[in-house]
C-alpha cells in the first residue's frame, strides 16, 4: 500500500509538473515576436479588420479540434490524426487579421489546465463530437466550467462531425450543451461542420467559421 500511494504521488507531480510547462512555454512562446503568417486567399476586405489575435481551441480529446485546424490552415483532413497530447499551434492570415489558434489536449489530465488559458484568449472554440452522445454530458459540464471561469469572453461551439449517422442536429445540440442558460454578457454562437474537404476548397461550414471570427475580432 505504502508503494502504491508513493506511486500515485509520484504520478500526480509528475502531471502538475507538465500542465505547468504547459502554460510557461505558451506564454514565452506567445510574448515573444510572433512568425508571419502566410497570407490566405485573397478576398474583398469590407471593413479593417484586426492585426494580430489569439483563438482557444478547447474541447474533449477525439472531438476534432486538430483536423478542424488542419482544414482552416490548408493542411486538409488526416483520417489517421490522434489525439493532441500538450498543445497545438496553427497561424492563418484571413484579410490581414492573424488568427494564432492555440490548441489545449483534451485528455482528462490537461483538462484541468484549461482555465489558466483563457486569460490571453480573444475568443474560444470548443468542439463538440455531435454524434458521440454518451460524452455530450462531459463536453456540456467542461464547457460551462470554462464559461464560469469567465463570463464574458466570446464563445463559438462547433458542433462537429456532422456526417456522422448519430450526429445532433444544431437545435438538438444548443438544448444538450444548455446553451440558452448563457448570458446576456457573453456572445455565443453554435455552428454545426462537418470537415468534407476536397482539397480544393474550404467547407461552407469553416468559411462560415472564419467569418464569424473577424466579425468577433474586428474593431468597432
Amino acid at each position: 500500500m505504502v508503494l502504491l500511494r508513493q506511486f500515485t504521488l509520484a504520478i500526480s507531480a509528475a502531471v502538475a509538473a507538465l500542465g505547468s510547462l504547459l502554460f510557461i512555454g505558451w506564454n514565452y512562446f506567445y510574448r515573444r515576436r510572433l512568425p508571419v503568417c502566410e497570407p490566405g486567399p485573397r478576398r474583398p476586405a469590407v471593413r479593417q479588420v484586426c492585426r494580430e489575435r489569439q483563438v482557444l481551441v478547447l474541447g474533449l480529446d477525439g472531438a476534432g479540434k486538430s483536423s478542424v485546424l488542419r482544414c482552416l490552415s490548408g493542411a486538409g483532413v488526416s483520417r489517421g490524426c490522434g489525439p493532441t497530447w500538450g498543445f497545438n499551434t496553427v497561424c492563418v492570415n484571413i484579410l490581414g487579421c492573424q488568427l494564432h489558434f492555440l490548441e489545449i489536449g483534451g485528455s482528462v489530465n490537461l483538462r484541468t489546465y484549461w482555465t489558466q488559458y483563457l486569460q490571453s484568449a480573444h475568443v474560444l472554440v470548443y468542439v463538440v463530437d455531435s454524434a458521440d452522445r454518451e460524452r455530450l454530458p462531459l463536453a456540456k459540464a467542461e464547457l460551462h466550467r470554462l464559461m464560469a471561469a469567465d463570463s464574458q469572453l466570446p464563445l463559438v461551439v462547433l458542433g462537429n462531425k456532422q456526417d456522422r449517422r448519430a450526429a445532433l442536429r444544431a437545435p438538438e445540440l444548443q438544448e444538450a450543451l444548455s446553451l440558452d442558460a448563457v448570458g446576456d454578457e457573453r456572445k455565443c454562437f453554435l455552428l454545426a461542420v462537418q470537415l468534407d474537404w476536397d482539397g480544393m476548397e474550404l467547407p461552407r461550414s469553416l468559411r462560415e467559421l472564419q467569418e464569424l471570427l473577424l466579425q468577433l475580432l474586428s474593431p468597432r
